[in-house]
């Protein structure tokens, strides 16, 4: 079984050049209505569809509207991903940071709201 997260957007561009060029994401498939993004790696998808495509059944209609979502992205290197994103001037959100539940990560926002999280988990902090 595999997972491919889908988020109605009218950003189609944006989102695009976000992943594309702040992520390192490569394209698997695109038209004018849907964008398929791959992982770096390969493994994982990500898709964007335009609202009220007449092509897409009416429960693929509304879009998402920027809250209550958010990825989490697995890196081997977070601070190495940390310096490439506040070089190309992306906005943190969530400046980087060890968590003692076991993590260091930092947290941004794509064009369309939804938070991404990047993590290298780590060890647990002992208490």
């Amino acid at each position: 079984m595999r997972l491919n997260a889908g988020v109605l957007t009218k950003n189609l561009k944006e989102t695009k050049s976000f992943y594309v060029d702040n992520l390192n994401f490569g394209i698997k498939f695109e038209n004018e209505f849907y964008l398929l993004l791959k992982t770096p790696n390969e493994k994982d998808t990500i898709s964007f569809l335009l609202p009220n495509h007449p092509t897409q059944q009416p429960f693929f209609h509304k879009p998402f509207r920027g809250e209550g979502m958010y990825l989490t992205i697995e890196v081997d290197d977070v601070d190495k991903m940390y310096e490439e994103v506040t070089q190309k001037k992306v906005e943190i959100k969530v400046d980087i940071r060890d968590e003692p539940w076991g993590e260091r990560h930092f947290a941004i926002q794509d064009p369309n709201g939804i938070g991404i999280d990047i993590v290298k988990y780590t060890q647990p902090l002992e208490n």
